[in-house]
C-alpha cells in the first residue's frame, strides 16, 4: 500500500558475480574522475576479487570513491559476512550513501552517530537517508539535515536510494569540491542534499528504477520549493 519493494534474487550464479579480476578495464578507471562501488559484487568470488582489486587500483590513483553499501540481506552468506565487507567498503570512500536501517544493522545506533562513525573511518562526506524523515549529512566542518518532499502519492521506492545517490554525487561535482568535499559548508551540503532528497522523492510517484529519474529541472523546482 505504501509503494514499498522487495526483492527475488536468482543466482546459481548470477552473471554479476562471475566478473574476474583479469577482465576489469583499467583504462576505464584511468579516465573517470568518480569510481563508485557497493557491495552486492562483495558476495560471492570472484566479483569479490575483482571489485577489491578495482577499488584499490581506484584509490590508488587518486579517484575520488563514492560508495553505497546496498546491503541485501538473502544475497550474504551470513550477517557477519555482511556487516565485514559494508565496513570494508566504509573504509575506502570518500563518500558515502547509506541508509538508516543499514546503520541500525551495522552499529545498533541512530543516524547522526552512524554519520560520525562514517567519519571515524575515514570517508570525507557522509549522507545516511532516512525515507520519509529526509536525510543527514556530516563531512569535517558541517552537519545538516534536508527534507523529503510531502504529500507525495508513492506508487513504487525502487531505486530512490540510488537516484539520491546519483544526484548527490553529480551536485558534489558541479560544486568544484569534489576533490576536497570535506570542505563543503552547511549552505552548499543543505542544497545538495535537498536536491538529492527531490530526485529521489518524485521517483516514488512513478513506477520503476531507471524510468522514474526525473528531470534535472524538475527536480530543483521541487527542491527550492521543500527548503
Amino acid at each position: 500500500p505504501a509503494g514499498d519493494r522487495s526483492f527475488s534474487f536468482a543466482r546459481k550464479p548470477g552473471a554479476d558475480t562471475c566478473l574476474r579480476e583479469q577482465d576489469v578495464d583499467y583504462g576505464l578507471i584511468d579516465e573517470t574522475r568518480v569510481f563508485h562501488f557497493g557491495t552486492l559484487s562483495l558476495t560471492d568470488e570472484p566479483a569479490r576479487s575483482a571489485t577489491i582489486a578495482a577499488v584499490e587500483y581506484a584509490k590508488s590513483h587518486g579517484k575520488l570513491l563514492t560508495y553505497d553499501p546496498n546491503w541485501r540481506a538473502p544475497l550474504w552468506h551470513s550477517d557477519d559476512a555482511a556487516r565485514e565487507a559494508i565496513l570494508w567498503g566504509l573504509g575506502k570512500a570518500d563518500v558515502v550513501k547509506l541508509s538508516d536501517n543499514e546503520v541500525e544493522f551495522l552499529w545498533g545506533c541512530d543516524p547522526a552517530a552512524g554519520a560520525k562513525r562514517v567519519l571515524d573511518m575515514g570517508a570525507r562526506l557522509v549522507f545516511v537517508t532516512c525515507g520519509p524523515e529526509g536525510c543527514i549529512f556530516k563531512n569535517a566542518i558541517a552537519e545538516g539535515s534536508a527534507k523529503s518532499l510531502r504529500g507525495l502519492h508513492v506508487v513504487d521506492t525502487t531505486g530512490a536510494g540510488d537516484i539520491f545517490g546519483g544526484s548527490a554525487v553529480w551536485k558534489v561535482l558541479e560544486s568544484g569540491k569534489a576533490a576536497a568535499p570535506e570542505t563543503l559548508t552547511a549552505e552548499e551540503l543543505t542544497e545538495i542534499a535537498s536536491f538529492a532528497c527531490a530526485a529521489a522523492g518524485l521517483s516514488t510517484t512513478r513506477f520503476g528504477g531507471i524510468s522514474s529519474v526525473p528531470e534535472r529541472a524538475e527536480a530543483e523546482a521541487a527542491a527550492r520549493e521543500n527548503r
